[in-house]
């Protein structure tokens, strides 16, 4: 059975039969990687795509991106099964700041992590003991260069493959449909590895007991910071940058060495980022199309043929390579009509920004930091309540196109996947589709608009400001100064920086009705308040057709949220006044409304019965005003107690105010006491 220690070939090769080691390339063990998690389905602007667990997990995960990761998974599932992607390589093109180098990033290290794993781990080998041969001076140990699997080694023993195949079947015992499934994966050893292999068989005198004493197994080293498995190439400039940086070159020290001159060992790979990452890794080539034109050339040839070429000398490589480009740049490579071939080669997938404001959040999220922000004296600075929600819909409205067919705001709400007045999810739909039909990238839907780098910038200018540091709090409201500054400092073109400032008006508009949601929460002394008068409404227009109903208009049902019976008076008063507000005016009109909640009722709340109506805002806002008014003769004259505090009663009402903000919702003494002052302006009335 030949030699059994533990670094021995034979013993890998045992491993291998016993399912205890692999051997599968680079494609099939990102794919494993992928496929081995949860999947779930997801409807994203109306259409039905595939969610999977693995990018979902973690501290800092990926957000949204579907499409995106959609179209990788099955680029790396195709070249997996042997499709024409395994001869592309995978390119993400898009605006700056909308994720692409995070999202590489974030599979390297998912992949990384996943090789950590004994059973996934990847082993190379190196020969030992070559200053027995002569020719190679003093040096002893040599590892294969471009970090080959064993098994490439095991599949190229022998000279030929026919009597490779036996030898296995019959020194390790693999069945003849495992050596099929390995010899799928056939390539030939590297150039230098196979000049040595074939030194050695002479020495030997064909002896492959003695052969096999000169290998030693070792596992591929997997530190991030020697780019081995995962390394990324970024684009240089002209002068600095040469194919060396990617293939490697002659080494100076070997040649001092080595005596035979065409030894292919005197050149050195690892030199090149390629070789680092041959065995099985994945390769990232940032900004692939800002390279000069012949080092693209060079990636024209790794890319089709997967091998390391340097003067005639072939090694072939197993590696994943994905690029991230601009716009700009992949549309400045494309217009030279000479390139076809490259672009030709890569499987390319435009990423758009995101455009779902509440997955926003959590993106905005990252943008103001993990840890607790301090003022310049050091002191903490507290973060409005609402400025996540405010700063988030700002951004996101930037990133949606016009259109005839929706309003910026319906676009919003239905791109989040909220209900939006009368228009369905398919009337986005086929806007998006609409948009997705122009030849020119960016006019298409979630391509342009300010990207997270722009709102992290937008933070920055609100941490810095005299404000924040004097009230020692991140105010909501004036995000969208910093946001107005950002635009017209960062946006080059002026057609955008009109759109974008027309936006932010209408963020603000959004950030009123939030406000006044606020305001009531804060008057009525909880912070739910709103959502209860919401159900109210709804339920009462649920019960008011009910056989049940008595002359007393009690009505009895069953709260779907507690399944407890419950009962409630319906006030037609109430829902008459509810229904003027949202500027129904014949019985028609309030029946279609009616008909429209109840319809939205039985479709949402059996998937979800949490479900509370807190996202048809036009609802929201008319019940808020109904509140307000008939609570307080009128908003009018709640504004008029905030802002005229010279009665005690007034005063009263302010500090009870002021004091369910610090203790129920979140507020700090400076964000509700600016709260309360923007509430008593008229800006941003719609």
């Amino acid at each position: 059975m030949g030699d059994t220690h533990i670094n021995s070939l034979d013993n890998h090769l045992r491993a291998v039969k016993e399912g205890q080691r692999r051997f599968e390339n680079a494609f099939q063990g990102v794919a494993r990687m992928v496929l081995e998690n949860d999947i779930e389905k997801v409807v994203v602007n109306g259409k039905t795509t595939y969610d999977f667990s693995i990018f979902r997990k973690g501290k800092k995960h990926m957000i949204g991106m579907y499409d995106e990761i959609n179209s990788f998974v099955s680029y790396v599932k195709d070249a997996a099964e042997g499709g024409s992607s395994k001869e592309m390589a995978y390119v993400l093109v898009g605006e700056p700041g909308n994720g692409k180098t995070f999202f590489v990033e974030f599979i390297c290290s998912r992949y990384r992590d996943f090789l950590f794993k004994e059973q996934n781990r990847k082993y190379s080998f190196k020969f030992v003991g070559m200053d027995k041969l002569g020719g190679y001076g003093r040096i002893s140990t040599i590892e294969s260069q471009t970090y080959e699997d064993p098994m490439v080694l095991a599949m190229n023993l022998l000279e030929s493959i026919d009597a490779t195949k036996e030898f296995l079947v019959k020194r390790v015992g693999f069945s003849d449909a495992q050596i099929e499934q390995i010899y799928d994966n056939y390539r030939p050893m590297g150039a230098c590895t196979a000049y040595m292999w074939n030194s050695i068989r002479s020495f030997a005198g064909d002896n492959i007991d003695e052969m096999l004493k000169f290998i030693e197994i070792i596992p591929v080293p997997l530190i991030e910071s020697l780019g081995t498995v995962t390394g990324k190439y970024p684009a240089k400039d002209k002068i600095t940058s040469s194919a060396v940086d990617l293939l490697g070159e002659e080494s100076i020290q070997r040649l001092l060495h080595i005596t035979d001159t065409n030894n292919p060992y005197r050149f050195d790979l690892r030199r090149g980022a390629l070789a680092r990452v041959a065995g099985g890794g994945i390769h990232f080539a940032d900004e692939i199309y800002k390279n000069k034109k012949d080092l693209v050339q060079v990636y024209l040839g790794v890319i089709q043929n997967r091998t390391i070429e340097i003067d005639g000398f072939k090694w072939p490589i197993d590696t994943l390579i994905i690029a991230t480009s601009n716009n700009s740049e992949f549309n400045r490579f494309l217009s030279e009509k000479e390139e076809a071939p490259i672009v030709d080669r890569c499987r390319i997938s435009y990423v758009s920004h995101n455009t779902n404001f509440k997955q926003q959040k959590d993106l905005t999220a990252y943008a103001m930091g993990s840890d607790a922000r301090t003022t310049f004296s050091r002191e903490v600075l507290h973060q409005d309540p609402n400025l996540n929600h405010a700063a988030s819909v700002a951004v996101v409205l930037t990133r949606l196109p016009r259109s005839e067919k929706l309003t910026p705001i319906e676009t919003l709400k239905l791109a989040a996947g909220e209900v939006a007045g009368e228009k369905s999810i398919k009337a986005l739909a086929e806007v998006i589709d609409t948009l997705n039909q122009n030849p020119d990238i960016v006019k298409r839907f979630g391509q342009k608009g300010l990207g997270q780098r722009n709102l992290g910038r937008s933070i920055q200018l609100l941490i810095e400001s005299s404000e924040t540091n004097e009230g020692k709090c991140m105010f909501a409201y004036d995000i969208f100064k910093a946001l107005e500054r950002v635009i017209l400092d960062y946006v080059p073109d002026a057609n955008d920086r009109a759109k974008y400032l027309e936006d932010l008006k209408i963020a603000k508009g959004m950030y009123r009705e939030r406000i006044m949601t606020e305001m009531f929460n804060a008057y009525m002394d909880e912070p739910y308040a709103i959502r209860k008068d919401v159900m109210n409404y709804v339920s009462m227009i649920i019960g008011i057709d009910a056989e049940n109903l008595g002359p007393d208009k009690m009505w009895k049902y069953k709260d779907p949220q507690t399944g407890e019976l419950k009962a409630l008076k319906v006030d037609e008063r109430y829902i008459k006044s509810v229904e003027e507000r949202l500027g129904l005016k014949t019985e028609e009109m309030r029946e279609t409304f009616r008909t429209s909640i109840r319809k939205i009722y039985g479709q949402k709340i059996s998937v979800d019965p949490n479900y509370d109506f807190m996202d048809n805002l036009e609802l929201v806002k008319a019940v808020t005003d109904v509140r307000l008014k008939s609570d307080i003769a009128g908003a009018g004259s709640l504004i008029g107690a905030l802002a005229n505090r010279t009665n005690e009663e007034n005063q009263k009402l302010y500090d009870r105010m002021i004091n369910t903000m610090l203790n129920k919702l979140g507020y700090c003494k400076t964000c509700a006491q600016k709260t309360i002052e923007y509430f008593c302006t008229q800006e941003d009335e719609k």
